[in-house]
């Protein structure tokens, strides 16, 4: 079995994306990592250097910036990526700039990979979420977060990143995927306040223009973190490829996760998730077989 790993990144120093550790924590089950390298006002090519690997190999992009509508330039770099993966790989895993698989998982991973390597019908793995906020003690635990996406995809020339490369599609429809006891650790809503209101301007130039990214982004320059409606405590522990970072943490967050801003529609659609597993009105980009 062979596995190709591939992402994208652009000015991961300048918005502060853990891409470093986002990579290193799926190397030890990729034959090769393709990165698709944007073109960086910063030193993120020497900061993904650093990480001295054989496998990694970096596709030079440059973004198209008249494709922000819809965050479309975020699907078209992964599939700049996804293009340049070795055709003889067999599964082929999708990794974002800000998301980090715990060590813990990556046997299960494996496993299944070998597991459905042959059943040409199984054409993805579909991997639970836990999303990250404020710090590294927090997880969101409201409706507004989505609870679970495709990483792993079988090497089709047809399977292609999806509107703003959250998931992917084969020929257009949803991708035939099979749940895995897995998760994927998105950290994008921790990063010191500062960068995440840069970030936050950025993102949103990515789908709308200025006079609608004045609107919704603060002028402010650090990012408020307290209006978010309800957050748990993370009881877990955190990949290894986190520590360093971790470590290096300079502000302070704290939340009262028995104080939930939520309305009395949200409170009784949550209690139905919570007793039941059932999301009304989630949206799901695969299909489960």
């Amino acid at each position: 079995m062979k596995v190709s790993g591939f992402s994208f990144i652009r000015n991961a120093l300048k918005y502060d994306y853990p891409i470093v550790e986002a990579i290193t924590s799926i190397l030890p089950l990729c034959d090769e990592f393709v990165l698709a390298l944007g073109n960086s006002d910063d030193e993120t090519e020497a900061l993904i250097s650093s990480i001295n690997s054989s496998k990694i190999r970096i596709i030079r992009t440059v973004w198209d910036e008249d494709m922000r509508v819809g965050g479309k330039v975020l699907a078209d770099e992964t599939n700049k990526a996804l293009n340049n993966i070795a055709p003889d790989s067999d599964w082929a895993f999708y990794i974002q700039g800000d998301e980090v698989v715990h060590e813990k998982y990556l046997e299960e991973i494996r496993d299944k990979m070998l597991l459905w390597e042959a059943d040409k019908t199984v054409e993805g793995l579909l991997f639970d979420y836990l999303h990250f906020y404020g710090s590294y003690d927090y997880i969101g635990d409201s409706r507004r977060w989505y609870r679970k996406e495709v990483r792993v995809i079988r090497n089709l020339k047809n399977i292609r990143s999806y509107r703003d490369a959250m998931g992917f599609r084969i020929d257009g429809r949803k991708l035939h995927v099979k749940p895995i006891d897995a998760c994927i650790y998105h950290y994008g809503w921790v990063k010191p306040p500062q960068y995440q209101q840069a970030k936050q301007k950025y993102f949103h130039s990515l789908w709308h223009d200025e006079k609608k990214v004045e609107k919704m982004v603060s002028a402010e320059d650090t990012f408020d973190y307290t209006k978010i409606d309800s957050l748990a405590i993370f009881k877990g522990t955190h990949p290894v490829v986190m520590k360093k970072r971790i470590a290096e943490k300079n502000w302070t967050f704290d939340f009262d996760p028995t104080k939930k801003k939520l309305s009395a529609k949200y409170k009784l659609l949550n209690k139905i998730e919570k007793i039941t597993g059932w999301k009304p009105g989630e949206y799901r980009n695969y299909k489960v077989i």
